[in-house]
């Protein structure tokens, strides 16, 4: 019988790429100081936030202390943890839920100050970071200036939309000016996970399957999947669209997604389902990238290159919430040729983020 967890072999000390992860997540103080007032007197009714953030924000062990330390800080400890673990570059970008548990005012705000202060970050340590900018997704008009002036003035990378804000998805065409906005200043959109929204939430929350388990895939996977339903790429064809955690198992289901929304966008049976301008394959391929966040195994990263392309797989540590430096030597060592490690490390990332 095999290991469940196979030694991880040690990281390659001098390797012919420079490793850049994708999906590295920061939190200003004052905005954990806001969840920890939300979660004190119940400002925050989102159970999602008060299951994930009721135990990383007031937990007491040693682990949540450490992650609440670290997802605060683009110092010393965070490049300190780079140097151990073999990363030469984070992009990075506000932590879930990040602005979007707020009104849309208070989080536009929050998001500007945010912004100018991980270009502050990235100004101290510009051989180090990158990153992306927040934005409220429900403050229509602001949220597109927000990208821009993230983008043209700030220099940040593209923008970071932390899933459901409130229980609503971005499918309906009043939001659609952020991605008009992307796809002109020609930036990519990660889109990360949140915790399933109030109105999905509840099979999972008992039995604690509604983060990183099984929840944050399923939420994010639907998020993604109602995007490309709604004629999103047909209106904005050169939009892309970034998914963590070897693209929140969309890859795997490829075939049959593809198979199912062919015949039922044909059908009569949903009368919000019309047919798209190409194939539900086509759109994941072109139009979305995928990163190995939180997936430090060779199988599904090489899953994705195989289905999708070597040319839209991306690494991604998922750092400080999924911490573990002994993935790099996992990863180092994949069976993969050295043209697409190098992709996968590198090349990728510095074309996608233009690095």
């Amino acid at each position: 019988m095999s290991e469940r967890y196979p030694p991880m072999p040690p990281r390659n000390p001098n390797p012919p790429y420079k490793r850049i992860a994708t999906e590295e997540a920061w939190l200003p103080p004052e905005i954990m100081t806001l969840y920890l007032k939300g979660l004190e007197d119940g400002s925050i009714s989102d159970p999602g936030f008060q299951s994930l953030w009721g135990f990383f924000g007031s937990s007491r062990t040693e682990k949540a202390r450490a992650h609440s330390r670290r997802i605060q800080t683009l110092g010393e400890e965070r490049i300190a943890d780079m140097d151990a673990s073999g990363i030469d570059m984070q992009v990075v970008s506000l932590s879930a839920p990040g602005v979007q548990v707020f009104d849309p005012a208070q989080a536009s705000a929050l998001a500007r100050s945010a912004n100018d202060q991980l270009a502050e970050g990235i100004a101290a340590h510009p051989d180090r970071y990158v990153g992306l900018a927040a934005f409220s997704p429900l403050d229509i008009g602001e949220a597109e200036k927000e990208l821009e002036r993230g983008v043209s003035k700030l220099g940040l990378r593209g923008g970071i939309l932390n899933s459901h804000t409130l229980g609503t998805y971005l499918d309906d065409e009043k939001y659609w000016g952020l991605f008009e906005a992307a796809e002109a200043l020609d930036v990519p959109i990660y889109l990360h996970p949140n915790t399933p929204s109030p109105q999905m939430i509840e099979p999972f929350l008992k039995r604690g399957l509604d983060a990183a388990v099984y929840g944050f895939a399923s939420e994010t996977g639907l998020h993604a999947l109602r995007l490309m339903v709604s004629g999103l790429f047909d209106r904005f064809p050169k939009l892309q669209i970034v998914l963590g955690h070897c693209g929140e198992a969309l890859p795997y289901w490829l075939y049959r997604i593809d198979y199912m929304h062919g015949h039922i966008s044909k059908s009569d049976r949903y009368a919000g389902v019309q047919p798209l301008k190409r194939r539900a394959w086509d759109y994941l391929i072109d139009n979305f990238y995928y990163t190995s966040s939180g997936i430090g195994w060779a199988p599904p990263i090489k899953f994705v290159q195989e289905v999708i392309g070597p040319e839209r797989m991306l690494y991604a540590m998922d750092y400080p919430w999924q911490f573990v430096p002994e993935e790099v030597g996992a990863l180092d060592a994949m069976d993969i040729s050295a043209k697409h490690l190098k992709m996968f490390y590198e090349d990728n990332a510095r074309k996608l983020f233009k690095i």
